[in-house]
């Protein structure tokens, strides 16, 4: 198989509280037209977990506490995989295209996670209407606007 090289276009940062995305220089021209999206997807990189090990696993054991006793890596959101990249959608407070800023309502990111690309959220391409999940998952929020008060740390076993 070929392989590809990625490069970050910036991270995710934090400052008094509050979240964004600083683009790396030379990428904030990239930001012209996506005023007016209320959200975006955002591609970035579990590099904290990017370890031989990590990269490696394929079974990913219980990693929640109502999920079947196995699964798949490709079955869970774990940042330990082949590749370890997450997909993010996050609400757009600001922009402020001379610094490079995208100021985001949150992110599970950590403070210097390399970012690799941005998308524009749009419901006709990026949401599903009647999405199908196992039962074990059924209970979960329907909208990542309820997620916030859903009691996660419950779900997990790690």
């Amino acid at each position: 198989m070929k392989e590809f090289t990625v490069y970050p276009i910036g991270s995710i940062e934090g400052e008094e509280g509050a979240q964004f995305i600083q683009l790396a220089p030379g990428y904030a021209p990239a930001l012209a037209g996506l005023e007016g999206f209320g959200h975006i997807d955002v591609l970035w990189w579990f590099d904290r977990c990017d370890t031989p090990a990590a990269r490696a696993l394929r079974i990913a054991g219980r990693p929640y506490t109502h999920g079947p006793a196995v699964m798949g890596v490709f079955a869970t959101r774990s940042p330990q995989r082949p590749n370890p990249i997450a997909l993010s959608v996050a609400q757009v407070l600001r922009i402020d295209q001379e610094t490079g800023r995208i100021w985001i309502a949150y992110s599970d990111a950590e403070p210097g996670t390399p970012v690799l690309d941005l998308k524009p959220y749009t419901p006709s391409i990026d949401r599903v209407g009647e999405p199908q999940v196992p039962g074990w998952c059924s209970h979960w929020p329907q909208a990542m606007e309820r997620a916030g008060e859903f009691d996660w740390e419950s779900e997990f076993n790690f």
